[in-house]
């Protein structure tokens, strides 16, 4: 019962710094110094014997509820988002959700995979490199995180591109599919896909495996130096029992906080990789629509990813009580 008390404050909470939240991006979405409607406009006004830049500024500003002050025009939009109706995207000329539904999914599988492995890799190398400390395969273990912390997104993906799509020719440049793409049987266009997928998640995963790698390097060896453990070798436990039974098990708590936070990334898309390799996820969409000014597309974009943070928080903050006997939610 007080677990469901405090999922029900939290939520109430969330739903009040939602509000606030959606408030500044309106107000910052409307302050920019263009929009797509001002490029729709300046078109229509260039035809022979059409209406001034003027004109159509004023009617496109009526017609998309544009010439309403910032306050009465985000409340219009709150109304239209609690029904469900986030209106037409004006640089994809089709509804928000419509465009959204059909990019998000393949975000999606990207962010898991490049996720899963993430955890796969970085998780019990920070074991190895705590167990290890000071040893050559600490050493080794931290140049490869730090590595991967310092290494610009943008940097590491052109030196992947360099590498294997321009030297060795492995792979393409860009895209999601090939030339040959409907040539292809069912199966055939699966493996397709992932063979264009290989850079983009290998770029996810090195830039992102350096700072949990570290993270839990630097708890491993806290909690290794807790009494409690010098008490389980001083019993003869095996150095394996207490490492993996005793130790491990205190790290999580810190590790739950990195992983709920990172639960967002799933659905959020990778914008910088996204765009480098020209996948179209909703992260290359989002760009593509930020960059034209387009206001619906963008406003429910980043409403969205300020409602997975929130609820990546409330699931981080609930997991602490299943991970560790010792936190109870009062």
């Amino acid at each position: 019962m007080n677990t469901l008390k405090f999922i029900a404050k939290r939520l109430l909470i969330s739903i009040v710094i939602l509000v606030f939240v959606a408030l500044i991006i309106y107000t910052i979405m409307r302050c920019l110094p263009t929009s797509y409607i001002e490029r729709i406009a300046r078109q229509k006004s260039m035809a022979p014997g059409s209406k001034s830049f003027e004109e159509w500024m004023e009617q496109l500003n009526a017609t998309y509820g544009m010439d309403r002050g910032i306050i009465p025009g985000f409340f219009h939009w709150a109304g239209n988002a609690i029904r469900g109706d986030f209106g037409d995207s004006w640089f994809y000329t089709v509804p928000v959700t419509e465009k959204f539904q059909s990019t998000v999914w393949l975000s999606f599988v990207m962010g898991a995979i490049s996720m899963v492995l993430e955890l796969l890799i970085a998780i019990p190398l920070g074991v190895i490199a705590a167990r290890k400390q000071y040893s050559r395969t600490d050493y080794t273990i931290s140049v490869v995180a730090l590595a991967g912390i310092s290494l610009p997104v943008f940097f590491f993906a052109s030196l992947l591109k360099l590498l294997f799509s321009v030297k060795l020719g492995w792979f393409d440049l860009f895209g999601l599919v090939g030339r040959d793409y409907n040539q292809l049987d069912a199966v055939g266009k699966f493996f397709d896909k992932a063979y264009h997928l290989v850079l983009p998640i290998t770029t996810l995963v090195v830039v992102s495996i350096g700072s949990l790698m570290r993270y839990t390097r630097t708890n491993m060896l806290e909690v290794l130096n807790a009494d409690y453990i010098r008490t389980a070798r001083a019993k003869g436990l095996s150095e394996r029992k207490v490492i993996y039974h005793h130790a491990f098990r205190n790290t999580l708590i810190p590790l739950v906080t990195i992983v709920g936070g990172s639960l967002p990334g799933l659905f959020s898309g990778a914008l910088i990789t996204e765009t480098l390799f020209s996948i179209p996820g909703i992260g290359y969409t989002s760009y593509h629509a930020m960059v034209a000014g387009d206001i619906p597309f963008s406003m429910f974009y980043m409403t969205f990813l300020a409602i997975l943070t929130l609820l990546g928080n409330l699931i981080a903050d609930v997991l602490y009580a299943v991970v560790d006997p010792r936190v109870r939610i009062s």
